[in-house]
């Protein structure tokens, strides 16, 4: 890499996700934004404070909590280009409350029928343009909720996309440097510099207003035509003259034959409450559910959340449940997941025993089986819960900031670049984090194994807590930590949110910390036992929200640690 990759790298990872050194709000990047909500009604968080409000303007329209986050994910497709979309993927969860169920809306993208290793030779996991893109799921995905658990006509879920990219929308401090980094990266698309550069040339700067008329056009067309208009009608057809231009395997064959699914959830209960996450082609499920029942044995509340057994507990979990999810995991359509067997109580024990309090293990030591000799950071999250007992926790993405760098021409929206998420190292898993096990192997059709990990946390049957995050392989210990913060040492959702974060993924060795005084303080007895720690800026971005049992007040919280917003009335 030159050096002007590696400086856009370094702005890009600092940006949007290896953080800032404090947790805390940038000055003037705020000013009219809230990071707590609280009301009766409904609630949303999200990272735009545009999609909030679009959200929120739905539930005052009579729309339900599947309806609003609809809203919100069309209007995060305008105001949130580098990760909110129409062409990326993801998992919905889903709490019914005719059913009293939990459900998966799972739309991963999907390999392009063509695809395969010797086609792909030379491909990496940091590869961007069009052999980059996947049969995209989102507009499936959210036609699937709308039809089983939508309420308001389709066409008005649109509405506020539509008008946010039709009048335009104000830059903040953060969009603007984001598109300022990355309109200068060497791949990206002529119809990118076009559609998202400022029309001047000059970079943008906050207060300037960013117009999309191209995606308006688009937003209308799913509007008046529906899903398929996506997938088989006009939009279908930019999509393919943009492949034969650049080169990708999409086919019409590929888009008309794509489905989402309604899929059983992963269920684990945990002290008195019931945590929900995704399925595979999702690893978050079962690796949360794992770490949570592999420190449940544990007297985490007796020692405290600061306490050097508490945390040398969760990295151990953490170590275990990674190498599980390195060894197992992949999309269950194409490969035998052990789903069962990952959660049996019996497995579990036998695994939290393997922990020593005392030392940590060493990874090689753990995965020696499969060693020989990165998933994307810019997702991302929001959650809706409304007063009819409605609750959705909803995690997509484009994979890498701004997917793959190309616009389809004349339609207005970025596509994805998910294929870097299958293995591209095959029979090569090291120490530096490449896995090269079969179950994420490319085969055409495929799913490719995301961390994606909306979790819905249930007490009494009811919705309490909502929470995810972006931040690739970090994304379900963000999750599992926040919810571990809530659930066992009963902190309140803003401190359980704003608490310092640590990451272990089994490989590399290691264990990312955000700066904050509590892990400062634990720094050196982690290390006594073994730990090697490495500071970073920011782990995640977990928009989170609750319901409080006794009062039903809903509460929202929005991470400080990038933009956010939460509603509620």
């Amino acid at each position: 890499m030159n050096r002007f990759g590696i400086a856009l790298l370094a702005v890009l990872v600092l940006d949007v996700f290896m953080v800032p050194a404090r947790v805390g709000a940038e000055p003037g990047d705020r000013s009219h934004q809230a990071l707590q909500a609280r009301g009766r009604n409904g609630v949303v968080v999200s990272v735009s404070p545009e999609a909030t409000a679009a959200g929120i303007e739905i539930l005052k329209a009579g729309g339900n909590a599947v309806d609003a986050a609809i809203a919100v994910g069309f209007a995060l497709a305008v105001t949130f280009p580098a990760a909110g979309n129409l062409a990326g993927g993801g998992f919905m969860m889903v709490y019914d409350p005719q059913s009293a169920q939990v459900y998966t809306v799972e739309y991963r993208e999907t390999a392009p029928r063509a695809a395969s290793y010797e086609r792909m030779r030379g491909f990496t996991a940091r590869s961007r343009g069009h052999l980059s893109v996947g049969v995209p799921g989102t507009v499936r995905g959210f036609a699937l909720a709308h039809r089983r658990f939508g309420s308001l006509p389709w066409a008005r879920l649109l509405e506020p996309a539509i008008r946010l990219a039709e009048e335009g929308f104000q830059v903040r401090a953060p969009l603007a440097r984001s598109l300022n980094a990355i309109l200068q990266h060497p791949e990206a698309s002529a119809e990118m510099k076009r559609v998202y550069g400022r029309p001047d040339g000059r970079p943008w700067q906050a207060g300037d207003r960013l117009r999309l008329p191209d995606l308006a056009n688009t937003l209308r067309l799913l509007a008046e035509h529906g899903p398929d208009a996506f997938y088989r009608g006009p939009i279908a057809r930019l999509i393919l003259e943009e492949m034969a231009r650049g080169g990708g395997l999409i086919t019409a064959e590929d888009l008309a034959g794509y489905r989402a699914h309604i899929r059983p959830p992963i269920r684990v209960r945990y002290r008195d409450y019931e945590v929900y996450g995704p399925p595979p082609p999702s690893s978050g499920g079962i690796v949360l559910g794992q770490m949570l029942k592999l420190v449940e044995p544990y007297a985490l509340r007796k020692w405290g959340r600061w306490h050097p057994n508490t945390l040398h507990v969760m990295i151990e979990a953490m170590r275990r449940a990674y190498l599980d999810r390195a060894r197992y995991l992949g999309d269950a359509d194409f490969v035998h997941v052990p789903v069962r067997r990952l959660l049996s109580p019996g497995y579990l024990k036998r695994l939290s025993a393997t922990i020593d309090l005392n030392r940590a293990t060493p990874s090689d030591e753990l995965g020696a089986d499969i060693l020989t000799g990165s998933e994307s950071k810019c997702t991302t999250h929001f959650v809706v819960a409304d007063r009819s007992g409605f609750a959705v926790s909803n995690t997509y993405t484009l994979q890498d900031s701004y997917g793959s760098l190309v616009v389809v021409k004349g339609g207005g929206f970025l596509l994805n670049n998910e294929m870097t998420d299958f293995n591209w190292t095959p029979g090569r898993t090291d120490r530096s984090g490449n896995i090269g096990t079969p179950a994420n192997r490319l085969q055409p059709g495929k799913r490719m194994l995301s961390s994606q990990t909306p979790v819905i946390v249930l007490r009494d049957r009811k919705p309490f807590l909502l929470t995810g995050s972006p931040g690739g392989r970090t994304i379900i210990n963000t999750s599992f930590q926040i919810t571990l913060g809530v659930l066992e040492f009963g902190m309140s959702l803003r401190s359980a949110v704003d608490a310092p974060r640590v990451h272990h993924q089994w490989m590399p060795d290691r264990v990312l910390y955000e700066r904050a005084e509590q892990l400062e303080q634990l720094r050196r007895a982690l290390e006594a036992r073994g730990h090697r720690l490495v500071p970073v800026r920011r782990i995640g971005d977990a928009h989170s929200a609750m319901i409080d049992p006794s009062s039903g007040l809903f509460i929202g919280e929005a991470d400080r640690r990038i933009e956010g917003s939460a509603l509620a009335f």
